[in-house]
């Protein structure tokens, strides 16, 4: 691989991949080619250096960025859509074909490409029930990862399942976008007067975005081999997540954070409360949504947290987290 690497990063002007782009920026000499829509909304690295090339467009439409396409060594694809199926289907399948296609064989090395650990059990095999059941999303992920497992390129493709995503700040300055999950703490904490009073059997990872940037940046920057993991075909398939934490233990924390009081035995939410709360707030619930409710642990076997990789994390714990995401931190916690 050379010194100067050229690597394209799909999606950067996102949360993700922002924090890629800041990251190899900052500790590599590689030249980034940054296909994103709107460059006024990348403030995380220096848009006129000489190492940074902008590739303004929308992912559907590559051709006028076929040459610079094909001249990458190395492709970080983080671009996605959701919320419409149509366009869910044009971005995260069609249009992946299409970017795999511009890239040229002879010089390419290594593809990133970015799906979601939704669509994967615990042993990292994909959910059956992502594909008939999933949501526009969920399923359009799920078809593309099967898609890539027959291509021609597979064993030069890294496939990331990123868990709970976290990254920005919610009030303090941060030059990195912040995160649906981190901005929705702020939404969270609102709750935290009825939370404190349930208890739930369900346990999830979570991954700071800076924490994605340097298990990235460490693969786009190695030289890369076949697949090493166990049981997996051609497409490496690595969940990226700290060790699992409970439902719980997430409110509790929380709560201390907030000082607020919570007490040591609750309300269990089992099957019809689940369903008196919906009701009760009036949520909207689907197909994919009442399987998550069903399956409870959205955990995996092996999780690769940067220490995998000989790094470490940024943000290890739910406490690091909620430091970094600037949410204010109120006294100790009041005793009945």
């Amino acid at each position: 691989m050379s010194t100067e690497p050229r690597i394209l990063i799909t999606g950067a002007s996102g949360c993700v991949g922002q924090y890629i782009a800041d990251h190899l920026f900052r500790f590599t000499e590689a030249h980034l080619l940054l296909l994103l829509r709107d460059p006024d909304k990348l403030t995380a690295v220096p848009r006129e250096d000489p190492r940074i090339t902008l590739l303004v467009g929308d992912l559907r439409e590559l051709d006028p960025h076929a040459a610079a396409i094909a001249s990458a060594e190395r492709v970080i694809h983080t671009a996605t859509a959701w919320g419409d199926p149509e366009r869910a289907q044009a971005v995260n399948v069609v249009a992946v074909k299409r970017l795999l296609s511009l890239l040229d064989p002879e010089r390419l090395e290594q593809v990133i490409y970015f799906s979601t650990a939704s669509i994967l059990d615990r042993n990292l095999r994909l959910l059956r029930e992502a594909l008939p059941h999933g949501t526009e999303y969920i399923q359009t992920k799920a078809q593309c990862l099967l898609d890539l497992e027959a291509h021609p390129l597979a064993e030069r493709i890294v496939a990331i399942f990123p868990t709970l995503v976290f990254g920005g700040a919610l009030m303090a300055p941060d030059v990195h976008p912040t995160s649906y999950l981190t901005a929705g703490v702020g939404e969270a904490v609102r709750w935290l007067w009825l939370a404190r009073w349930l208890r739930a059997d369900a346990s999830f990872h979570f991954i700071h975005a800076a924490d994605i940037a340097r298990v990235c940046a460490h693969l786009a920057t190695t030289p890369h081999q076949p697949n090493p993991e166990a049981g997996q075909g051609p497409v490496r398939r690595l969940v990226l997540g700290q060790a699992p934490l409970t439902v719980d233990e997430a409110v509790a924390t929380l709560c201390r954070w907030r000082g607020v009081w919570r007490p040591t035995v609750g309300l269990e939410l089992r099957g019809w409360l689940i369903e008196g709360l919906i009701r009760l707030l009036r949520l909207e619930v689907n197909a994919w949504d009442r399987f998550s409710i069903r399956q409870r642990h959205f955990v995996h076997d092996p999780v690769s947290p940067p220490e995998r990789f000989g790094l470490t994390s940024h943000a290890s714990t739910l406490e690091e987290v909620l430091d970094y995401a600037g949410l204010p931190r109120r006294g100790p916690v009041p005793r009945p």
